[in-house]
């Protein structure tokens, strides 16, 4: 595999399973340094210890003013630069409409729109003094259309997140930086394993034009591709990664 990410340095929040670990691997394997962001600091370390050489922890929690800050200042020191941003952290809680309390609602913004406005703005300095930078947002096809497994919030918080970036996009694109976002369908996660059973799982494969679930490293791969050299003529778009289960 091309070390193409060579000299670049990553930060993925989310990165402790599914999709943001697999973009931390691959990452990693084609060159880059990668911050792992879990919030948790013991669950953190181990991450970074798992994935090896080039990978190192900067844990805390990513819907925290301070937290983001600093999160961006440790790696910025780490490594001295910052060119890559995965905002891959998110609350996907399948919540019933009419159960969903108030707190829950707001933490769900928080983790899943708040937190990736704070970490663009804390890493903009960086990118904008080098002129360059990359920015991928992960929604969902729930920020499309509605959540097969998660609640009225998780679609709304990721309906949110894609007019986050286009506005990013709009504003950041004369300083280099692109800011684009993917929505996946359902993909073989731990996360999706949690709240669906096989047989269900099953069942929604079987109704999508490619019939099965998506595999994390397909996901992994098509933000390598965004935050390549080759994509730096996009920008503010979102990119289905579905299985053909929404074709707009």
């Amino acid at each position: 595999m091309d070390r193409d990410f060579t000299g670049k340095v990553a930060l993925i929040t989310g990165a402790a399973r599914g999709l943001g670990r697999a973009t931390a691997a691959r990452l990693l394997e084609r060159g880059a340094s990668v911050a792992v962001n879990v919030r948790d600091a013991e669950r953190a370390a181990a991450v970074a210890g798992e994935l090896g050489e080039g990978a190192f922890a900067v844990p805390g929690d990513v819907a925290d003013s301070a937290v983001a800050r600093e999160i961006v200042d440790r790696t910025l020191d780490h490594c001295g630069r910052l060119d890559i941003l995965v905002n891959n952290a998110a609350l996907a809680l399948s919540t019933r409409f009419e159960r969903i309390s108030e707190e829950e609602w707001r933490r769900a913004m928080d983790v899943n729109v708040t937190a990736p406005f704070l970490l663009i703005r804390a890493v903009l300095p960086a990118m904008q003094a080098v002129g360059s930078g990359r920015i991928i947002n992960v929604s969902s096809t729930a920020g499309k259309t509605v959540s097969t497994l998660g609640g009225a919030h998780y679609t709304t918080s990721k309906a949110a997140l894609l007019g986050l970036t286009r506005a990013a996009a709009k504003e950041l694109g004369p300083y280099g930086i692109t800011v684009n976002a993917i929505c996946p369908g359902l993909f073989d996660t731990e996360l999706t394993r949690e709240n669906a059973s096989p047989a269900d799982l099953a069942a929604y494969a079987r109704s999508f034009p490619i019939q099965r679930l998506g595999h994390p490293v397909e996901v992994a791969d098509l933000i390598c591709f965004l935050a390549s050299s080759q994509a730096g003529y996009i920008t503010g778009a979102s990119l289905d990664i579905n299985g053909g289960d929404l074709m707009v």
